[in-house]
């Protein structure tokens, strides 16, 4: 089992945190079955103020890079998805230059 700490903010604009929020209240089935079949066992987002910390939890042969883009693949609801979404999204200033959701380094484990 392999562990991720992603991060990314929304805009800065309440009305646009709310909507997200509320799209997460009811995510598309769609959504939630391609993201279990690339590996994902477990996602939780945390929010605090407009940023966004993504907790994963997914299978050993798991590989972002690799599986990512293979759940964009699945379904065009997928896509729609992801693309709706970045509509509220805005990398965070220490994204690497191809990176959306930035991946975070493991500081400590219990």
């Amino acid at each position: 089992m392999k562990h991720f700490g992603l991060t990314l903010n929304l805009k800065a604009d309440p009305d646009i945190i709310e909507q997200y929020k509320a799209y997460h209240r009811d995510v598309w089935p769609e959504v939630l079955a391609s993201l279990k079949t690339i590996g994902i066992t477990k996602m939780n987002i945390y929010l605090l103020g407009r940023r966004l910390f993504m907790a994963m939890e997914t299978v050993d042969e798991f590989d972002v890079e690799r599986d990512f883009p293979r759940y964009l693949e699945q379904h065009p609801r997928c896509r729609e998805w992801d693309e709706l979404m970045r509509t509220y999204q805005e990398p965070v200033p220490e994204a690497k230059p191809d990176e959306w959701w930035a991946l975070m380094e493991l500081a400590f484990e219990l």
